[in-house]
């Protein structure tokens, strides 16, 4: 199956290279990729999508994308859609809330700013779904759930609000506070994921990291900051560190952890994240997904051009099983009014991971020998029958994605359960891994893999956050006040804070000082003073450092002129 992707993906590159002025480019993949076991992507975690109904021709569509199973997700000859997720409501029928634009639009796909959000419903997750009502005007809605049971729909600009999902809904706008951070394209295409104690964390398009105390509270940036050899200050984002045009981010948690998948719209190429804490992300090797991910059982590609808008349906503790994603079968621009072209959103199963955990505390270090894992069972997997223990591998994430980790050396039952102990020379994980990876096969050769947290982390930590000091100037030098908050779900201890300035090229310290314990979502303010440094009306690059001697310390730089 990973060949006929791959075949798809360069015919579908050649296609839209042949229009001219292409809307794509190719991305040089690391050679490392080449190495990666089956498992080791993301992208190998995408299932054949369920044949719904009869595969047909006679439908609109290029040919990259006929004959097609008409009745997976939404699609019709009136509307062209875009974006959406899917909620399940009490009474079993799936709820899906999606945007379109009428594909009679003599501005073709470039009518999407005006789109209208409408509510279908379907049996099961996968389709058809039918539209029982409209909300309201706008594009690429997310749903969530607050803690006190109500709904919210975002979309750019603004939300829905309601009790069920069946409305009705009320209009509202969410509050942002950038915190002395640049704005990193942070106003449109958000995502969010509910935190432990009904917090939320949202990332939004540039990858700017926010939180909200509630999920219609403000959401406060806690991006930070770093400055380059030019002294450019650059934003921290959520997103790989190379080169890439990255926008629809999805951020979902899970029972182990943070997961994110963010798409490089250009070079059409996604990319998988983990994280403890939403704040600092892990990438892993590999392609989330590409173009060519919607395969039917046997074999048959719907080539889509554009694969975008990822969501992802979530079960009871937070696993992915299903990707939704908003499709176009040419490039956006081709897409004209009244045409053979438009664009729908699909649905597409994906492998669940399995249900992990380490029974054993002690923290594991290079001088453990063996790992206990255990394997749950639930409904549909037996461990005890259903894996192939001879091609399991558990151990750091990356090394196992390439084949290593640690190998089978003996099973107990234990009731339904399985532990597995896994030979552990060898195995290291870094210092700033949380997770282990379990990777292999059922009995039947499908993929099987999971991950379970690491004894001895602490997931939940403080998350202290600064603002750019407010200076004054008095007879003696300057008063410098900074804010800082804790954005984490526990109360912080007492943390140090300096404060630099660059001069010359060179830095140089202002000031020092101790923050107090914060409980959560506490704020204080510290206030410090410095000899008369700065001159007037001269701007100077401020940094804010939390625990500089920490490993990773929280940084936030900013200009200012202290003495106008």
């Amino acid at each position: 199956m990973q060949t006929k992707v791959l075949v798809f993906v360069l015919l579908s590159f050649f296609v839209s290279i042949s229009h001219g002025n292409s809307q794509t480019t190719e991305r040089p993949r690391p050679a490392e990729w080449s190495k990666l076991v089956y498992g080791g992507r993301f992208m190998d975690r995408f299932l054949p999508m369920p044949g719904l109904g009869q595969l047909t021709r006679d439908t609109w569509g290029a040919d990259n994308v006929l004959p097609r199973y008409t009745d997976n997700g939404i699609e019709n000859r009136k509307w062209s859609f875009w974006g959406g997720n899917i909620k399940l409501g009490k009474n079993g029928k799936y709820h899906l809330f999606v945007c379109g634009w009428p594909e009679s639009s003599p501005k073709g796909h470039n009518e999407w700013p005006n789109s209208t959000v409408f509510h279908a419903v379907c049996d099961n997750s996968f389709g058809p779904f039918v539209v029982k009502d409209t909300i309201g005007k706008g594009h690429n809605p997310e749903i969530f759930q607050l803690s006190d049971g109500r709904y919210v729909i975002y979309v750019i600009g603004s939300y829905y609000i309601a009790d069920g999902l069946n409305g009705p809904w009320t209009y509202g706008r969410f509050e942002f506070l950038n915190r002395d951070r640049r704005l990193i394209e942070g106003d449109s295409n958000f995502t969010f994921a509910q935190r432990e104690d009904g917090s939320y964390l949202m990332i939004c398009r540039g990858g700017g990291q926010w939180f909200s105390r509630t999920g219609l509270s403000p959401y406060n940036q806690v991006t930070g900051t770093r400055i380059d050899a030019n002294k450019k200050i650059i934003p921290l984002r959520a997103y790989p560190d190379r080169p890439g045009n990255f926008e629809d981010p999805v951020v979902w948690r899970d029972n182990v952890q943070y997961n994110l998948i963010v798409n490089d719209w250009l070079g059409r190429i996604a990319v998988y994240e983990r994280s403890k804490d939403g704040v600092n992300w892990k990438v892993e090797s590999g392609e989330a997904y590409l173009p060519g991910v919607s395969v039917h059982a046997d074999g048959t590609v719907e080539a889509w051009h554009k694969y975008e808008r990822i969501k992802v349906f979530q079960d009871q503790i937070g696993r992915a099983t299903q990707a939704n994603f908003a499709v176009i079968d040419v490039e956006k621009k081709f897409d004209k009014g009244s045409d053979i072209h438009s664009s729908k959103n699909i649905g597409i199963p994906l492998t669940v991971g399995r249900f992990l955990t380490i029974p054993d505390k002690t923290l594991i270090t290079p001088n453990t020998k063996t790992i206990r894992v255990k394997i749950a069972a639930e409904q549909g997997f037996n461990p005890q029958t259903d894996m192939d223990l001879n091609s399991l591998r558990f151990g750091e994430p990356e090394a196992v994605n390439y084949g290593k980790g640690g190998k089978v050396l003996k099973t107990e039952k234990s009731g339904a359960d399985l532990i597995v102990t896994f030979d552990a020379v060898g195995v290291t994980f870094p210092e700033d891994e949380f997770a282990a990876k379990l990777l292999g096969k059922t009995s039947t050769g499908k993929l099987l893999f999971g991950y379970a947290r690491l004894p001895g982390v602490n997931f939940m930590e403080p998350i202290l956050s600064p603002l750019l000091p407010v200076i004054t100037a008095y007879e003696n030098g300057f008063k410098l006040k900074v804010e800082v908050q804790n954005f984490g779900q526990v109360a912080s201890k007492t943390a140090s804070l300096k404060i630099f300035f660059t001069k010359d090229g060179k830095e140089v310290e202002v000031a020092a000082g101790k923050i107090p314990g914060l409980k959560p979502y506490e704020k204080t303010t510290v206030e410090l003073t410095s000899g008369k440094l700065f001159d007037t009306g001269a701007e100077y690059i401020f940094t804010v450092i939390i625990n500089p001697d920490a490993k990773s310390p929280v940084k936030l730089s900013g200009k200012l002129i202290p003495l106008k």
